[in-house]
Parts: C-alpha cells; sequence; structure tokens
C-alpha cells in the first residue's frame, strides 16, 4: 500500500484495527488519548467492541474478561494511569490469558508532565504488577515501527498466552510520519482450548489466578518461567548500526536510540569507529548479543530518557568485562543528537569514568546542564 501522512497514536489505533482488534476497553489520559478518541469512532464502524470506561481500573478489568473469553482485546493508557492497571494486568498474567497493553510514557513521577519520557522502563521489563510473571515488551522507535509491531504484539501474546506490551515515549504518539499501513485482517475468533466462550457441547471451562495450594501456585510460576525461556529463545529482537568495525558500543531503544543514530552518524563521520545497538524488545533483553559485542568492543554508552533503567541490564549482560557509561535526559527532557556526540567523542577520546556505577558521574555532569538544581 502508499504510503500516507500518520500520527503515531491514529496509527498504532489503525494498525490495531487492521491486526484484527475485536475489542478496546481504555480510559482517555494525554498523551495517548488520540488512540481512544480514533478506536471510538473506528470500532462501531467495523461492529466491534468500544467502551470508554469510567476509570483504568475499570478498564483493565473488562480487558481481562475479554481475553477470558478469547477476543483479541487491548487497552492503552500513559504511564499514571499503566500504574493504575497494575493489579489488573496481574491477574491476567496469573490466568495466563493473552491481552496487549500499550504506554504512551510521559515525565514523571508522580503527575508529572505530557511531555515525553523513557522513565517507565523498569515498570514494563520488571512487571510493576504483584507476583512472579513475565511479559513481552516492544519498543518502537518510529511511526511505522509502531505499525509493525502491532500486529505482532496480538500474535506474540496469543502465542504464548501472556501480556504484550509496547512502550513508546509521547514524541513518537504525537509525531507525524509518512507510514505504510498493512491490509486489513479479517476478524477470525480462534477456538482456543482454554478460553470461557460458552460451554455448548463441551465440559465447563474455569480461568482463574488463584491458587489456595502453595505447591499448585509454585508449579504454576514455573510453568509461566518454562514458557518465557521459549521466549528468549525466540522472539529478541533489535538492529544494528555500524557494529562491524565498531571500536565501541552505543546502546538505546525508543526515541533515545532514534537520537543516537543521528549521532553516531555524525561521530562516524569525524572519524571514531562507534556503532548502535537499538533493543526492539527491551523484554526479552538482548543479552547474548550484547554479551559478544563485549568480546569487541571497549566499552558502551546506554543513552536513555530516564535516569539510567535500562542501563543495569547493559551492565549485566557485560559481566564487566568492559565499562559502560551512561548519558541521560530525564522529566520529559529530549537529548538532542550533538549532546550524544559530545559523550561519544569523551568516550572516544578514553575518558571513561571511574565510578563502577557511571550514573553517578553522569549526574555530576549534568548539574552544569541544568544549572545545579
Amino acid at each position: 500500500m502508499p504510503k500516507e501522512l500518520w500520527k503515531g497514536n491514529e496509527a498504532i489505533a489503525e494498525a490495531a484495527v487492521r491486526a484484527g482488534l475485536e475489542a478496546y476497553f481504555g480510559y482517555p489520559i494525554t498523551p495517548q488519548t488520540e488512540i481512544l478518541e480514533y478506536l471510538s469512532r473506528r470500532m462501531p464502524e467495523l461492529g466491534r467492541a468500544f467502551v470508554q470506561a469510567e476509570s483504568e481500573l475499570g478498564a483493565i478489568n473488562m480487558v481481562y474478561g475479554a481475553a477470558c473469553a478469547g477476543v483479541r482485546v487491548m487497552s492503552t493508557s500513559s504511564s499514571p494511569g499503566v500504574s493504575l492497571m497494575m493489579e489488573g494486568l496481574s491477574y491476567i498474567a496469573g490466568t495466563e490469558v493473552p491481552a496487549v497493553l500499550v504506554n504512551v510514557m510521559r515525565g514523571g513521577p508522580g503527575l508529572g508532565n505530557i511531555a515525553p519520557a523513557q522513565s517507565d522502563y523498569n515498570q514494563a521489563v520488571r512487571g510493576g504488577g504483584h507476583g512472579d510473571y513475565p511479559r513481552i515488551v516492544l519498543a518502537p522507535a518510529s511511526v511505522q515501527e509502531a505499525i509493525d509491531l502491532m500486529g505482532l504484539s496480538f500474535d506474540l501474546a496469543e502465542k504464548y498466552r501472556m501480556i504484550c506490551m509496547m512502550i513508546l515515549d509521547g514524541s513518537i504518539g504525537q509525531m507525524m510520519e509518512p507510514a505504510e499501513m498493512p491490509e486489513m485482517k479479517p476478524v477470525v475468533r480462534k477456538d482456543w482450548s482454554w478460553a470461557t466462550n460458552g460451554a455448548i457441547g463441551r465440559e465447563r471451562r474455569i480461568l482463574s489466578s488463584i491458587y489456595i495450594n502453595p505447591p499448585a501456585e509454585e508449579v504454576a510460576n514455573f510453568r509461566l518461567g518454562k514458557r518465557w525461556q521459549e521466549v528468549e529463545a525466540n522472539e529478541v529482537r533489535f538492529k544494528e548500526y555500524h557494529l562491524d568495525d565498531a571500536e565501541f558500543a552505543v546502546v538505546g531503544f525508543g526515541t533515545a536510540g532514534r537520537v543516537a543514530l543521528s549521532a553516531v552518524r555524525a561521530a562516524r563521520a569525524e572519524g571514531i569507529k562507534v556503532g548502535l545497538l537499538r533493543p526492539i524488545t527491551v523484554s526479552p533483553f538482548p543479552y547474548q548479543v550484547i554479551e559478544e559485542l563485549a568480546g569487541r568492543v571497549s566499552g558502551f554508552l546506554v543513552v536513555e530518557m530516564n535516569m539510567g533503567q535500562m542501563y543495569d541490564d547493559v551492565r549485566l549482560a557485560t559481566r564487566g568485562r568492559v565499562p559502560v557509561e551512561f548519558y541521560g535526559r530525564t522529566g520529559g527532557v529530549v537529548p538532542f543528537p550533538d549532546e550524544i556526540l559530545a559523550e561519544i567523542r569523551r568516550v572516544a577520546a578514553g575518558q571513561w569514568s571511574a565510578e563502577a556505577d557511571t550514573r553517578i558521574s553522569w549526574q555530576a555532569r549534568m548539574a552544569d546542564v541544568i544549572g545545579g538544581k
């Protein structure tokens, strides 16, 4: 299909519709409200379910019910709203039903602001809700990539009977870019062996996250863990740029990775041999890729729009063999390419930080940038 100019949030909504979305439940919150607004018109046109719930708590529990019935379902929200959904997400995970959630992240903590941020990384990849449960987390860096990952989100959620989240900062949700939409898929209600979709001509099915007997809960948790090993073995996705001859590597996801790519290209124009690894799945994280890179580069520079959350995963992957530097902007501030280029030049000159946790020296350097406040 030809490319059209799409706003990020509306592109995500239309991509979900074309991927066979049957039911959407949500609640308005900036900067993701355009998704809900778009679907409020689009879903009724197609005879599909749309409900603006009374709250994020109501929305995620409606998702839970639809997921139990085997419906292709999703919700969307933004940082504070996602926090309110955590109990429901844990119930969905514990019941082992597929669901998709999109978080268009904004500045925080607290009420924060409506500017773009990546500070919900830990909440997404570490679980957020209570209990032991894994989840797939995808991080697009453009409107086109968000479109492409939308259909994949549903497929992965259903394949592994788990939550698939897409996290993107507000700038991707609000920006407009030329993008190509996939063809419309027909809605096909699959006859899942577990779905509570009406016990006609069969034994009834019961879906629950309750395990009164602790050993039974342990068995369930190990079942989730074994399923996650399959995800880690088969679903890691990432993009590599200029890593063939790189002497050190930048790592960034989403918008931070996209801005970092501009800085990497500028650095290479200056003769600096630097490359970029941009994780697309931040859960499962490309640990093995980074571990292999650690055997042939002198170190890493992690760039994020937070206080250094993915940084911990990169350090874990390197096993302490090479230094890992950090540069970030937080609170809704987006880094410029020249800021990252300055950090690349510093590292290329051999000015590695002395601390084991290089976020300490980063904060010291940032005092001049933010006025020492």
